[in-house]
């Protein structure tokens, strides 16, 4: 069977019968067997905005072979319904009153009955109602055509909780606030219960897997550091050398602990009863300690801080030197805490074996000395016990 030429295919496209549908005589009709429903009723039909929308005509008379489709905008007076497209495409509507709709055959067509809407917009929407050209209607739809709202599903945000004290009292001080990284999301599991159902934080198993790339670029936690002096609650003040220290904060009125740690390994130091929520800082001797220059915010370049305070509040050394040595004190929201006895003392190092150690000698020659006077004290008591034994049998045979 040769096939159509070229020609002839484009002149099927244009012809108004292309548009339409006419049930074959040979087959049954499928419509013959689906009644239209004796009091109208539309159908609510929603879509997004741009996308192609199909309104079958889902029942109709068995005699009728085609079709025309009636429209009419919402909250229009029921009277206002009039006809669109007829099943040959023909225009039965002034274009003006279908917007953004130049040319009704570019957008609508009648294609087995049904009412095809190519690029559907928000002034679309009304009411659609496929039936005859005598005004005989089968079918309705309510249509909506929304409008898409581009909307981000979740934004990321700091969360900063208050100030805290200042963490001395009588000498100047510091002020820290924390800032975590939040997620707020109509999408976040409802198992993970919070206060309020769309925030939570950034690492939670709230966040939906979809959000998954949250947690690797989440917002970055920030503690902010801020300068501060007040008054300690009482004014008696002791003078002892060139310092002059307050009652409340004298080291001899706090508990003292005693620590030895090797050297060259990281020690930290943490301040007796201090919570998340405290404001801690750490003296050594009468020489403040403070963030603004001694946490790993201030690392520049390839230079580390050996010493410094971090985030949860510990004196960190890394490592601990012998120098580092001494009296260190730390402060609970604004009041002397505890003081801590530090004692950084020399070991054998990574890259010092036992057997390059010049006292290997000695300790060997201690330790086989050592054995070999018991062993010597072994064999005596053994010896001593055999002549008793011997005397005894003598003296019984006797």
């Amino acid at each position: 069977m040769p096939f159509p030429s070229f020609s002839t295919l484009f002149l099927l496209i244009l012809s108004p019968e292309a548009w339409s549908y006419e049930a074959p005589e040979d087959k049954q009709d499928v419509f013959a067997r689906t009644s239209c429903p004796a009091f109208l009723t539309f159908t609510n039909a929603a879509y997004l905005s741009g996308v192609t929308v199909e309104l079958p005509c889902l029942c109709k008379p068995e005699q009728v072979q085609s079709v025309v489709w009636f429209f009419r905008k919402h909250l229009e007076h029921p009277g206002n319904t009039r006809a669109l497209i007829d099943h040959h495409g023909n225009q039965l509507l002034d274009t003006s009153l279908v917007p953004h709709s130049g040319d009704l055959r570019s957008r609508f067509s009648i294609r087995l009955f049904s009412l095809l809407i190519f690029r559907a917009g928000p002034d679309d929407a009304g009411i659609y109602i496929c039936g005859s050209a005598h005004k005989d209607f089968f079918y309705g739809y309510d249509l909506d055509i929304q409008e898409a709202q581009i909307s981000t599903l979740y934004w990321l945000f700091t969360s900063f909780r208050p100030w805290s004290v200042c963490d001395r009292c009588g000498v100047p001080g510091e002020q820290v606030r924390v800032g975590l990284c939040y997620i707020s999301s109509r999408f976040l599991h409802v198992r993970y219960r919070r206060a309020n159902q769309t925030v939570t934080s950034c690492g939670s198993e709230a966040v939906p897997r979809a959000f998954s790339h949250v947690k690797q670029s989440r917002v970055r936690a920030k503690l902010e550091v801020r300068s501060c002096h007040v008054t300690c609650p009482s004014q008696n003040h002791l003078k002892v050398g060139s310092k002059t220290w307050h009652s409340a904060s004298l080291p001899t009125e706090v508990p003292v602990f005693y620590l030895n740690h090797p050297e060259d390994q990281v020690l930290t130091l943490g301040c007796p009863g201090a919570q998340p929520n405290m404001a801690v800082a750490w003296d050594r001797g009468s020489n403040p300690i403070y963030r603004s220059g001694h946490s790993s915010g201030t690392n520049t370049g390839s230079t580390v801080l050996r010493l410094l305070i971090d985030t949860g509040h510990h004196l960190l050394f890394q490592p601990a030197k012998t120098q580092d040595s001494g009296i260190y004190y730390c402060w609970l929201d604004g009041r002397r805490a505890a003081e801590i006895h530090l004692l950084v003392y020399s070991h054998f190092g990574r890259s010092q074996s036992v057997l390059s150690h010049p006292d290997l000698l000695t300790a060997v020659r201690t330790l086989l000395g050592s054995y070999a006077a018991m062993t010597a004290v072994f064999f005596l008591l053994m010896l001593g016990r055999a002549v008793l034994r011997h005397r005894r049998e003598e003296t019984h045979v006797d």
